[in-house]
């Protein structure tokens, strides 16, 4: 084996902020971790009082977070759903499992997120919602959304994914649709391992959320004293995570100043080396900076510049067609660095083709070339600390 082609800097390393180990032996000390206990309740109000969301509920993943929401917007078959074709899987399956008709809009022409302005000419009389995606942690344009969500009486639900502690026009992300979704997996910002988060803005829908939530049973209000007795009452799931994830996931949140200080400066950094006149910052590695130069000195890099760095989720390039970000990733793996492209435009999928046969004939330029185009470095707590090359 070459060992240059051996990896030495993954694309991404969960990080450990200190305390998980502690807290979950806590919590298993306090005798229950089986969920919504003294951790989960925890980790509630962290969002619900930093971030302004009505009410939140701790889920197994986003994927989990995105199908409560699909149930809460009473997505029936036939119903279509407006989302972008630049997103996860998990964005459409949610509301497909419903029945949903999925209708993809396209990105933006200087960023992956959502052309608000392509919205309205979709919407249909069987219109039920439009799902929004904050791609790297950078807002949509959510005035103008909610102003045709209102219009249309639609359901804003907001995939927040990548979204935590990123902000538009002094709101948290997550705390302006009637509903939103968070994700925890280790490649993100704050994270458990696996994880989740449903957001809950429209008052109206709380008390069905937790019934969701507890495999359609009330046993949340009878925890709380509420009723003398707890059912049946509604479909639902297993969507509540145990307390073991919900400690985990409070000593990431404990340090989240921190960790968003950090991924920040490294953020600003690679801003910094790639942007042509700049002198770069010490929290890369000179080795680091040193490689990233050549390499880039090598394919002429037409890099996304992105005055709104959201939370710092993650910084990428974005080349001129799909053969220069190959040689760019391949000049980065022979000397053990890790860099990844993103989602697949989804209305190109195989499903899609299948199911969605209109939607699959569409022509959305914009998320065809952010599939074909775009390219992730890594960064992640430690990356100025790793040992490379």
């Amino acid at each position: 084996m070459n060992p240059k082609s051996e990896i030495k800097l993954p694309f991404n390393k969960p990080y450990q902020a200190g305390k998980e180990l502690t807290y979950i032996q806590d919590a298993i000390n306090r005798g229950k971790i089986s969920g919504n206990g003294y951790y989960t309740h925890l980790c509630h109000s962290f969002f619900e009082q930093n971030y302004g969301i009505e009410k939140c509920l701790l889920t197994n993943s986003c994927t989990d977070a995105l199908e409560m929401a699909a149930l809460l917007c009473d997505i029936q078959p036939g119903d279509e759903v407006i989302l972008p074709s630049f997103t996860f899987v998990s964005t459409a399956n949610a509301f497909v499992l419903r029945g949903a008709k999925i209708v993809f809009v396209d990105s933006i022409a200087d960023h992956p997120n959502m052309d608000e302005s392509l919205i309205e000419e979709l919407i249909t009389p069987k219109t039920k919602a439009i799902v929004v995606v904050h791609y790297a942690g950078v807002p949509c344009e959510m005035d103008g959304i909610l102003s045709i969500a209102t219009k249309h009486n639609l359901w804003v639900i907001e995939d927040a994914a990548q979204g935590i502690d990123s902000f538009y026009k002094e709101k948290a992300l997550g705390s302006i649709g009637h509903l939103s979704c968070f994700s925890f997996h280790e490649t993100k910002n704050i994270q458990s391992g696996e994880g989740g988060l449903l957001g809950i803005n429209d008052t109206d829908l709380i008390r069905r959320a937790e019934i969701l939530w507890e495999k359609g049973t009330d046993r949340a209000a009878f925890f709380r004293g509420e009723v003398n007795k707890y059912g049946w009452v509604d479909i639902g799931s297993s969507f509540l995570p145990s307390e073991v994830t919900a400690a985990f996931l409070w000593a990431q949140l404990e340090e989240l100043k921190s960790i968003q200080s950090r991924r920040l400066s490294i953020w600003d950094s690679y801003f910094q080396l790639f942007d042509k006149g700049s002198t770069t910052t010490e929290i890369l590695s000179e080795t680091y900076q040193k490689l990233l130069s050549q390499a880039s000195g090598k394919i002429d890099i037409t890099w996304q510049r992105i005055e709104n760095k959201g939370n710092a989720h993650m910084f990428y390039l974005l080349f001129q067609n799909e053969t220069e970000r190959s040689e760019f990733s391949t000049i980065l793996k022979n000397e053990g660095v890790l860099s990844v492209f993103h989602y697949q435009s989804l209305h190109k999928s195989e499903y899609s083709k299948k199911h969605f046969p209109d939607q699959y004939l569409r022509e959305l330029p914009n998320s065809d070339r952010y599939s074909d185009c775009l390219l992730r470095l890594p960064i992640f707590y430690e990356l100025p600390e790793v040992s490379m090359l």
